[in-house]
């Protein structure tokens, strides 16, 4: 997670989530592309991104890898320190490798977010960084540990706001450095996928996910640990992000955040009053798109001349009723959005992969009550098991952090423990963007590909027509 080569802890780390079938021997052997009846994932070129003299080790390095390696074999009692600070919560546990969350402590940003109606990066980093050394002893006293009795520390390297994904992996490495202990870096997304696994002892790979938070709308097919295709994605704005602008414009109460605020309005609400157009009903594919919806929210609210300022608490019963009646169209329309790219995802999954039982839907968004019902009605007429962790376990949190981190480490993906005196300047392996598995090849969008939505018509037709003639003089 640090900049330290050449040895062999960054690639290590960094190919337990690049290789969708990591072999962590010196010696990597690329294999065929992957067939899925007649469509083909194209392998990542690792050696581009990783020259050769990045797989160089120290003796001394090799031979406290395979070590460490044996004492994972031979000890099956494993506990994991798990960090989480991506976005706006400062998050810490412990959990053991019998899935027992020892400790979970979580320190929310809730008054930040009010304040400045949304997650202001900087400001989140100084909040992160005020209690972060609080968070990680409060979550060892609670689990009666210290650090001698760890056996790793896991942090989300990425997705995230760098600013935010910096605190917590320089705590890491502090505390890792400090008991010679190893680290394993972790994808925030595919901590919200594995930790169903915890909850449910039955879910096997292979298995669908929908992860929907704030930052993300996400289909992946989980083949195995590490191998996942992505059938989905968010072409722009999150249904997270969509809860949390309409509860602003709504004027709710934004330290609940916007979802369980806009969840909680519209029982109140006539959810076909007002006709809001589910997005991409034009497009074929798996990807998702918010921001046209949240366009035509805040039309709606301007129309209804709903003034933010004025609190629900002191709006009129009328004010209040066209509040509800947006709040529940919103809600219905959003994730009708969900369960349309959904049920065409697991027709791909299952073409796919026949043997899938189970559809994991997880992330801040999976804790509404209203999603979960609708999702549970789709994967029962597909003949599947909804899973949905409890809802402490569906936003950010420590514990999917420390699964995760034991998941990959009795497969012997991890870092050596950092220096116990690294200097300040140290470069350290953050990853703001970071996509989690391959891209189906029938799920790619045109309008994300060519970057042809915002191009008007008239000038597709010259790019085209450009394109075609520089063709022929090429001939």
């Amino acid at each position: 997670m640090a900049s330290l080569l050449p040895s062999l802890s960054s690639p290590i780390s960094r190919l337990s989530f690049l290789l969708y079938r990591p072999s962590f021997q010196l010696t990597i052997k690329v294999t065929n592309k992957l067939q899925f009846h007649n469509k083909s994932v194209k392998e990542p070129q690792l050696f581009k991104k990783f020259p050769a003299h990045c797989f160089s080790t120290s003796a001394s390095n090799l031979q406290m890898v395979q070590n460490q390696k044996q004492k994972v074999v031979e000890n099956e009692n494993l506990v994991i320190l798990g960090i989480e600070t991506s976005c706006d919560d400062t998050a810490a546990a412990v959990v053991n490798s019998n899935g027992e969350i020892l400790s979970q402590v979580i320190s929310s940003q809730a008054e930040l977010l009010a304040r400045y109606g949304g997650v202001a990066p900087k400001m989140a980093e100084e909040a992160h960084a005020l209690v972060i050394d609080q968070v990680v002893q409060e979550a060892l006293d609670k689990a009666n540990l210290t650090e001698k009795d760890l056996t790793a520390v896991a942090v989300t390297i990425g997705p995230g706001l760098s600013l935010c994904l910096r605190v917590g992996v320089q705590k890491a490495r502090k505390v890792a450095g400090s008991h010679n202990l190893p680290l394993v870096g972790v994808h925030h997304m595919e901590a919200h996928t594995l930790v169903a696994r915890l909850v449910e002892k039955e879910l096997q790979f292979p298995f669908m996910a929908l992860l929907v938070s704030g930052g993300h709308n996400l289909l992946i097919l989980a083949r195995d640990l590490g191998h996942y295709i992505q059938l989905g994605t968010t072409i722009d704005d999150a249904i997270g992000e969509a809860y949390d602008k309409t509860a602003k414009w709504l004027g709710l109460d934004l330290r609940r955040s916007g979802g369980p605020a806009v969840e909680e309005l519209a029982r109140e609400g006539d959810a076909r009053s007002v006709k809001f157009k589910v997005p991409m009903k034009q497009h074929k594919d798996c990807n998702f798109s918010y921001a046209g919806l949240k366009t035509q929210v805040r039309l709606a609210i301007e129309a209804k001349r709903i003034n933010a300022e004025v609190s629900l608490a002191s709006a009129s019963n009328e004010d209040r009723q066209a509040r509800a009646d947006i709040a529940a169209s919103f809600q219905r329309v959003a994730v009708l959005h969900l369960e349309e790219k959904c049920e065409r995802a697991i027709d791909w999954a299952l073409n796919i992969e026949p043997s899938i039982n189970h559809l994991v839907v997880s992330g801040g968004v999976a804790s509404n009550k209203y999603v979960r019902a609708r999702l549970d009605e789709v994967v029962k007429r597909k003949g599947l098991k909804l899973v949905c962790p409890p809802p402490s376990l569906c936003t950010d949190n420590g514990v999917m952090v420390a699964w995760t981190g034991i998941e990959h480490f009795r497969l012997g993906r991890f870092d050596p423990p950092p220096p116990a005196n690294e200097p300040e300047d140290v470069v350290l392996d953050l990853r703001p963007r970071w996509p989690l598995g391959e891209e189906y090849a029938e799920g790619k969008s045109e309008a994300r590909s060519l970057r042809t939505a915002r191009i008007h018509p008239s000038l597709t037709s010259l790019i085209k027509a450009s394109v075609k003639q520089e063709s022929q003089s090429t001939i």
